[in-house]
């Protein structure tokens, strides 16, 4: 029953992966189709010019290809897991799972929102297709056990083993080397000492921060990814630099809102 729950956990944030991969490249192509006011790019007449409209695909590409290498990462690692037996392999897949399944899944639905934004009031009108995105991959947060379930596992049974698991995987990004890695070296500790303080929290204080948590981690697991695809494809490069600019700075962030406890977040908490 657990292997069949674990495949179908990374098999929905491939479906999530999917739909933010297929909503990506119809916001591109609508991007450098639409005319709208005079960019600051010569020779460039499409929307595509306009910073903001580059910033949100640039975003959208980064998210993407970050939940591709968590699936293609946690795939891997499953295979391994199999074939060899060890210990470590099998820890490593554990772990990557419901990151997996909830990044995958959030990715789909934050890279559909974002095509909707790209496409303006088109991405309201049938006819293109955006919303559609939109509406099929806001269920696969809730496939499989919500995002929040897996974020619970996550610091819950998969920190169970006193973190080795967790800090195994932020020992090999600690290793990256390439665009900014300092900025990446600054989130693995900020991610580190959130490990160590999950580890000492009470049960319920773990889950009010889950979230956060996870995300940091799939955020940091990126910079670790593109880097290394930066290395091996110099072309590569310019996304990997955004994802340090732009996405990672948001793991301290996230660190601190993991940290924060449930009195917080029960006090602030809407009564009926």
């Amino acid at each position: 029953m657990f292997t069949m729950m674990n495949n179908a956990r990374l098999a929905v944030g491939v479906q999530g992966l999917s739909q933010a991969e297929a909503a990506l490249q119809a916001a591109v192509a609508f991007a450098h189709e639409r005319r709208q006011g005079k960019t600051a790019v010569p020779g460039v007449e499409s929307i595509a010019g306009h910073a903001d409209v580059a910033r949100m695909l640039a975003t959208m590409a980064a998210l993407t290809a970050i939940a591709r290498a968590i699936c293609l990462d946690c795939a891997l690692s499953i295979d391994m897991a199999t074939a060899t037996g060890e210990p470590a392999w099998q820890a490593r897949a554990a772990f990557l799972t419901p990151i997996a399944k909830a990044f995958g899944t959030d990715t789909g639905c934050e890279v559909a929102s974002l095509a909707v934004q790209v496409c303006g009031g088109m991405g309201y009108i049938e006819e293109t297709g955006i919303a559609q995105y939109w509406r099929d991959v806001r269920v696969t947060a809730i496939y499989e056990g919500t995002n929040g379930i897996q974020a619970m596992d996550l610091v819950g049974r998969k920190l169970a083993d006193g973190g080795a698991a967790a800090r195994a995987l932020l020992a090999e990004i600690g290793e990256t080397r390439g665009v900014d890695s300092r900025q990446l070296s600054a989130s693995v500790r900020r991610l580190a000492e959130a490990t160590d303080w999950m580890l000492a929290a009470a049960p319920n204080d773990r889950f009010a921060g889950a979230v956060p948590y996870l995300r940091a981690f799939a955020l940091t697991l990126g910079g670790h990814y593109l880097a290394r695809a930066a290395a091996a494809e110099p072309a590569r490069a310019p996304l990997a630099a955004f994802h340090a600019a732009h996405l990672l700075p948001e793991v301290a962030a996230l660190c601190d809102a993991a940290r924060s406890g449930a009195g917080a977040v029960y006090a602030a908490a809407p009564a009926p």
